[in-house]
């Protein structure tokens, strides 16, 4: 489970609601998440970390992890809620997600993928191999949606969650309370270096899905790239606003070619508020043939074009 020590002081405001029971039935969901036994080379070997956790999607042969997870690993086995051990093949990773996907030749039950952002303060459940110790069900609420530039990868699209999440809990599932996948289980932000005191966090199951499906089916993620470099900025309206401020861009890419201009700020990409580049990236992981619009504030005014290919 990757971890970020906290250097400030972070206030959260909980949403306290009464009891976090999962109201769907942990015995179906359970078989869809599985415990990952990596094999690594001696000088690799984890102690706070010794296994890990997966989701079976698709067509039950394929398992979502983190690569973190996986990383080096000599081989890999998956081991299913009811104690049988399968041996798995690394079909492929992307680091700038920390997502990968193994494959086994014995189908499981996969696992239901939610196609909308879960609400903050809805219900949710963490499932996954804390510590190694097996399987096991958390539950809290999500906390905050689209989290991005928390300093874990280098594209991010966060579900924050107050469920209890460990070390070993990496590649697990959060579901909502109708089981469906919301999110796959990657990090924690702690202060202190106790484990289940901090903020933590899952990849969007769109974003994990998306990457997850190109690397079942082609081994890789291709990401769709933009052309533009982005700094922190701010308009210089009475009505001031964080963003992405571009600072240069490439000649004949998607964002030249949607006429977006250098000094622009961008404060909206596919409906989703940017305050930061990070935000911006997040958002271009997501990236389709259907094109996005983008909306820069420029010479005071707001702006929208098509980010298109």
């Amino acid at each position: 489970m990757r971890r970020r020590r906290a250097t400030l002081l972070f206030l959260a405001l909980a949403l306290s609601a009464p009891g976090h029971a999962f109201a769907g039935s942990p015995e179906k969901v359970m078989p869809s998440v599985v415990s990952v036994l990596p094999e690594w080379p001696a000088d690799a070997r984890r102690t706070e970390e010794p296994e890990g956790s997966g989701v079976v999607i698709l067509d039950g042969r394929t398992i979502l992890t983190a690569a973190h997870v996986v990383d080096r690993a000599l081989s890999v086995r998956v081991r299913t809620a009811d104690g049988e051990i399968l041996e798995a093949t690394l079909k492929g990773r992307d680091r700038a997600t920390d997502l990968a996907v193994l494959t086994v030749l014995h189908a499981l039950p996969a696992m239901e993928i939610e196609p909308e952002d879960p609400k903050l303060g809805e219900r949710v459940c963490a499932i996954g191999n804390p510590h190694g110790v097996g399987l096991s069900l958390r539950c809290g609420v999500v906390s905050a949606l689209h989290r991005a530039g928390m300093g874990f990868n280098h594209v991010e699209d966060f579900v924050q969650t107050d469920a209890a999440v460990n070390p070993g809990d990496s590649g697990g599932a959060l579901v909502n309370q109708a089981g469906r996948l919301v999110g796959l289980l990657q990090a924690i932000f702690s202060s202190e270096s106790d484990t289940g005191k901090g903020l933590n966090f899952a990849v969007s199951a769109q974003l994990a899905a998306r990457v997850g499906e190109a690397l079942a089916t082609q081994g890789r993620f291709k990401r769709a790239a933009s052309g533009l470099r982005l700094t922190f900025g701010r308009t210089k309206t009475e009505h001031v606003r964080l963003g992405a401020r571009v600072v240069s861009l490439k000649s004949g890419m998607l964002g030249q070619k949607a006429g977006i201009e250098v000094g622009d700020i961008i404060v909206r990409a596919g409906g989703r508020r940017i305050r930061k580049p990070a935000d911006f990236v997040s958002v271009m992981a997501g990236f389709t043939d259907e094109g996005m619009d983008v909306t820069v504030v420029r010479d005071g005014k707001d702006k929208t074009v098509k980010l298109a290919r």
